[in-house]
């Protein structure tokens, strides 16, 4: 059954044209090195009626918008395989400064997932 990696960030609003461009590399880059699928998802039904809302869970500032994203691999070994090929790709590597990000890197969630149900 198939892995994912999910992430959870929290990206100020003005920063979403430069967050979309560097995602968009990085997605060619992890999808050339074997991903089976790459997703980038922006805030835009934050009013819900149960449960606990992100701006609540994620104490959400009025100017900052949540990215939910997710890499999708074959397998978990496969996801450590590409993972690898990916840090080591220059194109990731001239991306990633942590000084320099369009997010900040200390709010961001990060997990490998094992694949529960597939519909």
């Amino acid at each position: 059954m198939s892995y994912v990696d999910g992430f959870l960030l929290i990206v100020p609003t003005k920063n979403l044209p430069a967050y979309k461009k560097m995602a968009s590399k990085a997605g060619k880059v992890w999808i050339e090195h074997g991903a089976l699928d790459y997703r980038e998802c922006v805030s835009d039904d934050l009013d819900v009626p149960f449960g606990t809302p992100f701006p609540k869970r994620l104490k959400l500032k009025p100017d900052e918008s949540v990215v939910f994203s997710w890499i999708v691999y074959k397998s978990r070994a496969q996801r450590d395989k590409v993972n690898a090929k990916v840090m080591k790709d220059p194109r990731i590597a001239a991306s990633c400064d942590p000084n320099n990000m369009p997010f900040e890197i200390k709010k961001m969630s990060y997990a490998g997932f094992k694949t529960l149900v597939k519909a």
